[in-house]
């Protein structure tokens, strides 16, 4: 989940665990789709 504060854009877990702040909205987007990259490779 990607919240807006005041630095910029924040990639927020599921769990509540920040996984990075970000200046746009672009690059939380991309960091977001990294992730949830990651852990459908987990699954296999």
């Amino acid at each position: 989940m990607i919240v807006k504060v005041k630095e910029g854009f924040r990639v927020v877990a599921e769990s509540g665990r920040n996984m990075g702040t970000y200046s746009t909205k672009e690059q939380a987007e991309k960091r977001l789709r990294q992730i949830e990259m990651f852990k459908h490779m987990r699954k296999r």
